[in-house]
């Protein structure tokens, strides 16, 4: 039996006439916004393109020359090492003194950090969760701060120092650290306190938490993704920091990995080092990058906390 597609019934059992349906084109105004947009997307990522070419090739260059000889540099310096020389790293770190480099900066960085995000917390979640009168004028001092040239700061620092016994050591080192980075720690910090919700540390006032139990226990574990954006930018800067330390830390013996590759590449003369020059920056480098990418998501949810609501 042969069965043929009628079209729907209507109420009275009368088939009813439907329109075919007609697809109408996008007007005009619709179709040049898709183009711009598809135009100003590949422009966008050719220009992210280029900026990651611009960025990592000199890294790879780098590493890759690390593990060359002095020769290899100068005669084929874009080529592939023939073998992976480790003397060069073992070389820079003993003989260049990069393991006594290595060991100050991260005395220097890691007790710097700690005391910039403690004591930067702290103020921060005073000047956004309470009114008190100089609460504004603490605040844009601060602010002050972080306009304020450092090299201004330079030869009144080295005095102070030296008055006070610090000059030449690595806890001197390590506070002028913390206060050079507390500005913009605080400025941060006080942003991102004021995203969070009050409701959380009103109820725990309400069961009987005092105001340092609520801040160390329930409003700074919700504020990590913004302590440790802040602690991966002071890290990069105290990391990198090189006028600061040559000013206020001449000993030998207690220079950090700045100083210590300016001294490597100062000492070169003659000798021609340039596999243990590569060798040591390298070292320096790698912490940085490997902060940055183990932290990469917290440095963005940081960022970007509280921006929507």
């Amino acid at each position: 039996m042969k069965t043929t597609d009628t079209p729907p019934a209507g109420p009275a059992g009368v088939a009813e006439d439907r329109p075919p349906v007609v697809k109408v084109p996008a007007p005009p105004a619709v179709r040049t916004r898709g183009r711009e947009g598809t135009v100003l997307n590949v422009f966008s990522h050719g220009v992210l393109v280029i900026w990651a070419v611009m960025v990592v090739l000199p890294l790879l260059w780098a590493v890759m020359t690390s593990f060359k000889t002095d020769a290899d540099i100068f005669t084929s310096p874009w080529s592939l090492p023939d073998s992976l020389h480790f003397e060069n790293w073992s070389r820079a770190w003993t003989q260049a003194h990069m393991s006594d480099y290595f060991l100050n900066t991260v005395i220097v960085v890691g007790g710097s950090l700690v005391g910039t995000l403690l004591f930067g917390s702290m103020a921060a979640y005073v000047l956004a969760r309470f009114e008190f009168p100089g609460n504004r004028f603490i605040y844009f001092l601060f602010i002050g701060g972080m306009s304020f040239p450092i090299m201004l700061a330079l030869v009144p620092l080295f005095f102070v120092l030296n008055n006070v016994a610090l000059l030449n050591t690595l806890h001197g080192l390590i506070l002028v650290y913390i206060a050079y980075s507390l500005p913009f720690t605080v400025f941060f910090l006080t942003a991102f306190f004021r995203t969070l919700p009050t409701s959380v540390a009103e109820a725990a006032l309400i069961d009987g938490a005092s105001h340092t139990r609520t801040f160390f226990q329930v409003m700074l574990p919700m504020a990590k993704p913004g302590l440790i954006s802040v602690a991966i930018f002071n890290f990069l800067g105290q990391w990198n920091q090189y006028m600061l330390p040559t000013v206020l830390n001449t000993d030998p013996e207690k220079k950090v990995l700045s100083q210590g590759l300016v001294e490597l590449a100062v000492s070169q003369g003659y000798k021609g080092d340039w596999s243990g020059l590569f060798a040591g920056l390298v070292m320096a480098m790698l912490p940085v990058l490997a902060a940055y990418i183990i932290f990469q998501r917290q440095v963005v949810a940081g960022l970007t906390a509280g921006a929507l609501k």
